[in-house]
């Protein structure tokens, strides 16, 4: 299996020439949209604090749902994927891209923040960080995708804001595929869950990162079984506030102030990533697109 660190060592003239190969990118100004993207339904809980923070942001969201869940796969898919849905959405005239998904803001980030020339906003740094503010006792728990898990990269950047921090991580294998199947509330889903925390209430966590997108949607699951004294953290709401430093930074926050537009696209059923997509949100989603960015690069249907 490709190592971890074998991935970090992609050239960037690979990368280059994996964009070339797509459409020509559009024009970027500062009303240009956000390009955000996860594997399916979980980023959703990402572009919910953008709308919060950034109200005039237009933003395109895509969900990769034909290929979910990303957290099994190798480091060298993850790679691939996050070339094609980056491309894409640069073809778009996206101003900054929001890796809304905690597999690939832990095994992509790293190695493509400083290789495309557009700015990116992963998920890593902005939930270490507030985990390491939050806890009183130095045991933070994480939960996240087999892949995020083996990649170590919360407790490595826990462990380089706060040394001395204990990190206790679980993957929870079950739970985007029970989420994408919209099994919030179910008793399966409660069972496996019960199971998946027990190790880090035995560790005697004060603080729980919901490392992976999806799993803020299982909130009240977490929260009744871990109990009120356990803060919960959710990079969502961190990386949004990222999202709108980093457009500051650049220059690139909107300039106008109508509400924004959002653009729904979706690699999977369309009616499906509506119909879960619209309960998740809380808004409406409606005309998803189809995207098929493997076989037609990325055309719509």
């Amino acid at each position: 299996m490709t190592e971890i660190g074998d991935i970090r060592k992609v050239s960037a003239e690979r990368i280059v020439s994996k964009i070339g190969e797509r459409a020509p990118e559009k024009k970027m100004s500062a009303n240009s949209p956000i390009g955000m993207f996860d594997s399916g339904v979980g980023g959703l809980t990402v572009l919910r604090a953008v709308m919060s923070e950034l109200p005039h942001e237009d933003v395109v969201y895509f969900a990769d749902t034909a290929r979910v869940p990303y957290g099994g796969r190798s480091p060298q898919e993850i790679m691939n994927i996050n070339h094609e849905i980056i491309g894409h959405l640069m073809a778009q005239g996206a101003k900054l891209i929001v890796m809304a998904c905690g597999t690939s803001s832990s095994i992509a980030y790293p190695v493509l923040k400083n290789q495309y020339k557009i700015p990116m906003v992963g998920l890593i740094g902005p939930g270490s960080v507030a985990s390491a503010r939050m806890t009183r006792s130095g045991k933070i728990g994480l939960i996240a995708t087999v892949r995020t898990v083996e990649s170590e990269s919360f407790p490595k950047e826990i462990k380089s804001i706060k040394p001395g921090i204990d990190v206790f991580s679980q993957s929870c294998p079950l739970f985007v595929p029970l989420i994408e199947g919209g099994f919030i509330d179910a008793e399966e889903t409660k069972r496996a869950a019960r199971e998946y925390l027990k190790p880090l209430q035995e560790a005697g966590v004060d603080t729980l990162i919901l490392g992976c997108t999806h799993y803020p949607h299982l909130t009240n699951i977490i929260r009744e079984i871990m109990g009120p004294e356990v803060a919960l953290i959710d990079p969502a709401l961190e990386a949004a506030k990222e999202v709108k430093k980093t457009l500051k930074k650049e220059g690139l926050l909107a300039d106008r102030t109508s509400a924004a537009t959002y653009t729904y696209e979706v690699s999977g059923s369309a009616p499906q990533f509506e119909d879960l997509g619209s309960r998740l949100l809380g808004k409406p989603i409606a005309s998803a697109r189809k995207v098929n960015l493997v076989a037609k690069r990325g055309s719509i249907e």
